[in-house]
């Protein structure tokens, strides 16, 4: 199937044309028909399906066979979503499919001045992409309204709730048109993204691709077994391999980022870290000096890497494992896109077993592991703090445990942590 059979007009195939993409993505190809169609959608897809593109084009599509003769333009679509990073993509990928359109789009996100954000609003725009915060910031002071919105999408759903937003949600559903066309995406769709869908749309169609219980085949997963103490080693030793020429590396807090970093420059690695706590500006110049490579490792927390979107990622590395199985294959996603080769190898200590244990559930396989590295695990089980003032687990007083002795090996080893 091939983009122009899908009943796409000329100037949008122009677009995806000068972008190099003729044949649609499984979700691009059954989403478009639908939305096009009018109708609402449900579609559960995770990161690198192509999911942007499958609501982007067709809105594009609706909005130009209907325009207005006002001359200020009016919001007739929203974009919600949950990151400054994934916004941003948003919005470039509207402007590449409609630069033939005619149609003009703005992003609005917080962490930066809102003064050129409200230029463009006044300007007049047909499409806004936004974060909930800001959204809601300049609809209170009078900036914009969303009564005039046509097509409605939340994007990201699972991530939203993730973050928090699920009032801020609650409160733009209030103030948009009841007669609408309304897009849910969702990675997944645990039983409270069932519910609040179900809030939103109308007699969906709906569209599920790549489930999240299984990772994209061409990936190649890798395991090392590691003490904690050793990962950083770990990581700079497999940098010596210059045929990785990026690798997009995450830990799991801000903290870890910016320490995983600092060991890496030490080492004379180029690295920078993207996380919430980074200013905007800062967070762009990391993404763009590594999409340019000329940051090698991008250090990313979880929610900061959504919408990380570049092209030819090799090599994603787990220096910690998320204790939440479906972010793993969130992870690995980021490689191994548009039939591009992909290797993801994860850093695993006695005290993540457990999670990984969990991942090879959920994708229902063994991952390889590769034991020939300096760094091998020592510390297979590690010692359990014990419980504090002697109680168990039913919270009554118990018998004070008796104190526990490491075995020497341990107390010999810098770095390690009991």
């Amino acid at each position: 199937m091939q983009f122009h059979s899908l009943d796409i007009i000329e100037p949008i195939l122009k677009s995806l044309q000068e972008e190099g993409y003729t044949t649609p993505t499984p979700i691009q190809a059954e989403a478009i028909p639908i939305v096009l169609q009018g109708n609402d959608l449900l579609g559960c897809a995770q990161t690198g399906t192509g999911k942007t593109a499958a609501f982007a084009i067709p809105i594009l599509q609706l909005l130009s066979e209907s325009h207005s003769n006002e001359k200020k333009r009016k919001i007739r679509s929203l974009i919600l979503t949950p990151t400054r990073e994934l916004a941003i993509q948003i919005g470039e990928s509207f402007r590449a499919y409609g630069r033939h359109t005619g149609l003009n789009n703005t992003v609005i996100f917080g962490g930066v001045n809102q003064n050129p954000q409200i230029s463009a609003l006044r300007n007049g725009v047909d499409i806004v992409i936004a974060t909930p915060g800001r959204l809601l910031d300049l609809m209170n002071q009078g900036f914009l309204n969303l009564r005039d919105v046509e097509i409605f999408v939340l994007d990201e759903a699972d991530r939203m709730l993730d973050m928090g937003f699920i009032h801020d949600i609650k409160k733009v559903l209030a103030v948009l048109p009841k007669k609408k066309q309304s897009l849910f995406f969702s990675a997944t769709l645990p039983p409270e993204i069932v519910r609040l869908a179900g809030t939103i749309l109308h007699n969906p169609s709906e569209v599920s691709v790549t489930p999240i219980s299984s990772t994209v085949d061409i990936i190649q997963q890798h395991i090392y077994f590691v003490d904690k103490g050793n990962k950083n080693s770990l990581l700079v030793d497999i940098l010596k391999d210059q045929s990785i020429k990026t690798a997009l590396v995450f830990t799991r807090t801000k903290h870890g980022a910016d320490k995983v970093v600092k060991f890496l420059s030490h080492h004379n690695i180029r690295a920078e870290a993207i996380h919430g706590n980074k200013a905007q500006n800062a967070r762009q110049r990391a993404l763009s000096n590594f999409k340019n490579q000329t940051t090698r490792v991008l250090v990313a927390t979880d929610i900061a890497a959504r919408g990380i979107d570049v092209d030819e990622l090799e090599y994603v590395i787990n220096f910690e494992i998320s204790n939440i199985a479906e972010t793993y294959v969130h992870r690995i996603g980021r490689t191994g896109r548009a039939g591009a080769k992909g290797t993801a190898y994860s850093f695993c200590d006695a005290e993540e077993k457990e999670y990984l244990r969990d991942i090879e559930k959920l994708i229902g396989k063994k991952i390889p592991v590769i034991d020939n590295h300096p760094f091998p695990l020592i510390d297979h089980n590690p010692v359990k703090a014990p419980k504090q003032n002697g109680r168990g687990n039913s919270g009554h007083p118990g018998p004070k445990p008796p104190a526990k002795t490491a075995p020497k090996r341990w107390s010999s080893r810098p770095g390690r942590t009991r």
